[in-house]
């Protein structure tokens, strides 16, 4: 029974020790810290990146998703904050579909949908006009859809889906910019 109790204390000290040790090797990405004798915060490097308009085609149903994902991102990078010189430039790319889940067999109409968006993006250097970063994310949201004499709520369904889908892009690249910007990879 002693020698029971005797293990399991040696096995919290190492626990213990070992946490100690690997303490300092973590960092908050969001945190401030000073990179050779300047100060220089992970939030204005994300403000230094210009996000212009996605190309689609006007008054499509794609250029409202790619102003939704625009918007979202902006914020997510910016906040409120302006007047801060671009240092790189944000070029977004996407597709979008729908399928249909569940269909109801009296009707024969869907009454689940999927959403999706797939993303490309690159992060181009202004200074240079080199890539420094690519990369691709995704969403897939499901939503329901009302019964058939209920036309504005399907269409305010579908609305809210691809509303949904835009912010996860937004989420998905603005945290992988800040892995880009904290880790340099």
């Amino acid at each position: 029974m002693l020698s029971a109790r005797i293990r399991i204390a040696a096995r919290l000290v190492a626990v213990a020790a070992l946490a100690a040790l690997t303490a300092g090797c973590f960092q908050p990405m969001y945190a401030e810290r000073t990179l050779d004798g300047q100060s220089s915060a992970l939030r204005e490097k994300l403000m230094g990146v210009e996000v212009p308009p996605v190309d689609k085609p006007n008054a499509s149903r794609e250029a409202r998703v790619g102003v939704e994902v625009r918007n979202a991102l902006a914020f997510k990078l910016y906040g409120t904050a302006t007047g801060m010189p671009p240092t790189h430039r944000l070029v977004l790319r996407f597709n979008t579909s729908r399928s249909s889940l569940m269909i109801d067999p009296a009707t024969a109409l869907p009454t689940s949908e999927n959403y999706a968006i797939d993303a490309q993006f690159n992060l181009i250097e202004i200074a240079s006009n080199k890539s420094v970063m690519t990369g691709t994310t995704f969403s897939r949201v499901s939503y329901d859809m009302p019964g058939s004499y209920q036309r504005f709520a399907r269409a305010r369904a579908f609305r809210d889906a691809e509303d949904r889908a835009a912010q996860e892009i937004a989420d998905n690249i603005q945290t992988r910019l800040a892995s880009f910007f904290s880790t340099g990879t």
